[in-house]
């Protein structure tokens, strides 16, 4: 006698960002070892560690390697920055007008091969 199984079906189905969601929130790591040897002499060796998880799950885990980077630095820096810079084109364009009115007055025009220096 063969008993006959019904096979279930999933009823809930998951879109890409419930998937996202759930992936975010509670991470995934993924790690691998590439290693090419040649008569026992190790030639090359890679390891790949990937964690992708949110921000929130990072910090948890302590993995907040970017609040000491100097490279991602605080708004105020970048405001700062830009400031200095705003001045610096500024000074720029003042020195370019007073060049070109010296030269207007004096009668000499400077060819754009010619090497301008600032006293």
């Amino acid at each position: 006698m063969v008993q006959q199984r019904s096979m279930s079906h999933a009823v809930e189905s998951s879109t890409l960002a419930d998937v996202l969601e759930r992936v975010l929130d509670k991470g995934i790591i993924i790690a691998g070892d590439i290693r090419v040897k040649l008569v026992d002499i190790e030639l090359l060796s890679i390891q790949i560690r990937l964690v992708i998880c949110s921000v929130d799950k990072a910090k948890e885990m302590g993995m907040d390697w970017w609040v000491n980077n100097p490279i991602f630095r605080r708004e105020e820096d970048h405001k700062a920055l830009a400031s200095s810079l705003a001045s610096i084109e500024e000074r720029m364009a003042r020195l370019e007008t007073s060049f070109t009115k010296k030269e207007i007055r004096s009668g000499q025009l400077v060819s754009p091969s010619q090497d301008v220096r600032v006293p």
